[in-house]
């Protein structure tokens, strides 16, 4: 019985509190839109896009009756973000009925003019248009800029906006023929940066170049200055500069040799080609000549073994040279005797 009171009475307080509840709904969706609160997130540099009244008209076409229970969140939070400046937007309503709206805007990284057409493109590569009331001011870039290189060239001008000197001297950058360059304010020349790899150790360069060589110089006199080789810079001079033309001329003259050296060197090679076929040639001479030599060094080596020889013949007596030349000793003996001593007397032999 008492689990019956107990159940009943749990069911007549949810009842009660689901009247409550529903009448209060009824009244709070009844009750008119009193105020609507636009607020614009800040961003690191401030813009204009869009304007606290615009907003407000997009709500109240999208809640003609103005009251809050007609309000359809989910469908003006979606109009919201449609809008191509907006990044992100947030639609809540409070307690008291009023409607509270958070908008991000977008912030241009660079403007693009990319086949006549302009627009922004902010940091996440998003594209969006230029509007009529307002205009951000950011870096101008040319060319057939692709949707893939749109990250790095936010990175690119970003990196520029913060540095000094880079933001000193460079005011745009164009596309040609697949290599970006850099145009800057002093000058009629562009500096060249090829693709948008190592974009500091370019920057670094042309701001070493600067410092030690170009301020002595006048900025009329390049053309176009490249760093997007590796430790080196090459600068291209300009041909409308009245001070280059001794330089041209000389630099044609050189130009003008190329040929002549490059048929020298041809000649050249020619020449020591037919002196190593000849050399080649006289090869197998030479080899018969050393045989030789060869030979004959064996031979004249070869005797001096003969003087053991003639030690053993005059011990033993067998040599020919020996016996030849032992009557001319005798011979000599006899003549020397004969010369010198008298004839000997006749010996008698005494039995």
């Amino acid at each position: 019985m008492k689990n019956k009171f107990r159940i009943l009475k749990i069911l007549i307080t949810v009842i009660i509190f689901g009247f409550l509840l529903s009448f209060s709904l009824k009244r709070f969706n009844n009750k008119p839109m009193e105020k609507v609160t636009v607020n614009m997130t800040k961003t690191k540099n401030p813009v204009y896009f869009i304007d606290e009244k615009d907003v407000k008209d997009l709500v109240k076409s999208s809640n003609p009756t103005k009251r809050v229970g007609d309000i359809d969140i989910p469908l003006l939070e979606k109009k919201l973000n449609q809008l191509p400046a907006v990044d992100s937007a947030n639609v809540y309503l409070n307690l008291n009925g009023n409607l509270n709206l958070d908008i991000k805007q977008r912030v241009p990284a660079f403007r693009l003019n990319k086949d006549g057409k302009d627009f922004y493109v902010d940091e996440k590569g998003n594209e969006f248009p230029i509007s009529k009331n307002y205009s951000f001011p950011c870096m101008l870039v040319t060319g057939d800029v692709q949707k893939s290189e749109y990250q790095k060239l936010a990175e690119l001008v970003d990196k520029i906006d913060n540095d000094e000197f880079s933001k000193k001297y460079f005011i745009g950058v164009s596309k040609e023929k697949g290599g970006y360059n850099l145009i800057t304010s002093q000058g009629n020349y562009k500096v060249e940066i090829g693709d948008l790899d190592r974009i500091h150790l370019k920057v670094k360069g042309f701001k070493t170049f600067v410092e030690k060589y170009l301020v002595y110089q006048q900025g009329e006199k390049y053309s176009k200055i490249s760093v997007k080789y590796d430790n080196q810079i090459v600068t291209t001079l300009n041909p409308n500069f009245e001070e280059n033309d001794s330089i041209i001329v000389v630099g044609n003259k050189e130009l003008a040799k190329l040929p002549l050296l490059a048929q020298k060197k041809e000649e050249a090679i020619k020449h020591s080609s037919t002196k190593a076929t000849t050399a080649e040639k006289l090869k197998p001479v030479v080899k018969k000549n050393t045989a030789k030599k060869a030979e004959q060094t064996k031979t004249t080596a070869a005797k001096p073994k003969s003087a053991p020889e003639k030690l053993k013949t005059k011990q033993e007596g067998k040599t020919v040279k020996k016996e030849k030349e032992k009557p001319k000793a005798s011979q000599s003996k006899k003549t020397s005797t004969s010369a010198t001593k008298p004839k000997p007397k006749a010996k008698v032999k005494i039995e």
